[in-house]
């Protein structure tokens, strides 16, 4: 399904906090946090000419995060990121000067950190990220999941140090149990979704998915004309929507929301004019998008700046999983997990979609840019699903049929 933005805000500015946070000054944070990383390098981004060609569009340009910071996921660059920019917050009150990143590895900062203990709920990858960040800077983790949890991917997390609690129910139901359980323990709940009162650290996470945006305007041979992100509780789709939006100005591409028809929050609060939660259907196979109550950030900016909003099928983002593994026509093989390749799967639903296509404007000069938000972060599951493990995924190019 299919939805122009037609909210009463669209087109409107950001609001100054979201701009500072999303725009140039909030990524040199982010980019300087990464500088510190020994395991930082930018994530490569491919050209899909084949399919490119096959779909009838200029070019077809992935970002592959399935290769960021050793977690196979863009969040990589979300949770962690917030954690070292909180512990620092900390040290800075308890030393009585100013610390920045240079610091975080020092004796006094890891000693503040000893004493903080950050706690979230994931689907899987935010809290690896977080447990990365807290095993970082010596501190603890608390990592909340539901039932739908693989425990490959909760053992993923573990071996981070975190201490894992299951939570019956879904997403939703573990995000409100890991606030309410760091509340009652005075720890620090590092939330990928907003809440009335709790808005900075969300932003901070978003601020460290800006990075991969920078990465790409930098690698990419021309700025993209159309963009197709997909959408958990929204946080990846905003901060790519407006730092592009930031950076780019009048040039900024048309810019399309992809969700899950299955866990649909940002095109139900597309389609009703704000935020709401919906009922929680049969689970998707996207399960990192599985999210049933988009962020009330991601909402206001996405109301803003996002051109469409739209689903794709289980099987869709299937068939995006098979199509990079066994690439053809001068493609690279890409790992794509369940929930990587929904963007793509949306592009190529767009395409097939009239009135989509048409109030896109996608057409054979569209320069469109994707992100593989994830590759294979449970090897399992990704081989019942392709048919081939992960490491036996072919790196070469693929030969023309």
């Amino acid at each position: 399904m299919f939805l122009k933005n037609t909210h009463i805000d669209f087109g409107k500015p950001l609001s100054a906090t979201d701009a500072d946070m999303l725009g140039p000054e909030g990524t040199a944070q982010a980019q300087n946090y990464l500088g510190h990383r020994d395991d930082h390098k930018p994530t490569p981004l491919h050209a899909l000419p084949g399919l490119s060609q096959a779909l009838g569009v200029a070019s077809i340009h992935v970002k592959d995060e399935g290769h960021r910071l050793g977690l196979g996921s863009f969040k990589a660059l979300g949770g962690a990121y917030a954690v070292a920019r909180l512990v620092l917050d900390e040290a800075s009150k308890r030393l009585g000067r100013s610390v920045d990143m240079a610091e975080l590895q020092t004796p006094d900062v890891r000693a503040v950190a000893a004493t903080m203990t950050f706690a979230c709920a994931t689907d899987g990858n935010h809290g690896r990220s977080v447990a990365q960040g807290a095993q970082l800077v010596g501190a603890r983790s608390v990592i909340s999941v539901h039932s739908g949890v693989s425990a490959e991917r909760v053992a993923a997390i573990a071996r981070y140090g975190a201490e894992m609690v299951r939570v019956e129910g879904t997403y939703d139901d573990s995000v409100a149990e890991a606030a309410r359980v760091a509340t009652e323990n005075g720890w620090t709940i590092v939330s990928d979704t907003a809440w009335p009162g709790y808005e900075r650290i969300p932003g901070l996470v978003m601020q460290g998915y800006t990075a991969l945006v920078r990465e790409a305007l930098q690698q990419l041979p021309e700025v993209p004309t159309h963009v197709f992100v997909q959408c958990g509780v929204g946080g990846i789709a905003a901060a790519v929507a407006a730092h592009l939006a930031i950076e780019l100005g009048e040039d900024r591409p048309v810019f399309t929301v992809v969700d899950p028809a299955r866990a649909a929050c940002m095109f139900e609060a597309a389609k009703a004019g704000r935020p709401v939660a919906i009922a929680h259907a049969e689970p998707t196979v996207m399960a990192m998008l599985e999210c049933y109550e988009p962020s009330p950030i991601a909402w206001r900016i996405l109301s803003r700046l996002a051109d469409g909003f739209m689903t794709v099928e289980d099987e869709d983002a299937i068939a995006v999983m098979n199509r990079l593994a066994r690439p053809v026509a001068g493609d690279p093989a890409i790992i794509s997990g369940e929930s990587g390749g929904a963007g793509l799967a949306g592009l190529i639903a767009a395409l097939s979609d009239p009135e989509a296509r048409a109030a896109l404007g996608l057409d054979e000069t569209a320069r469109v840019f994707v992100i593989n938000t994830e590759g294979a972060t449970d090897p399992q599951r990704y081989e019942e699903l392709v048919g081939i493990a992960p490491d036996k995924v072919s790196h070469r190019v693929g030969i023309s049929a």
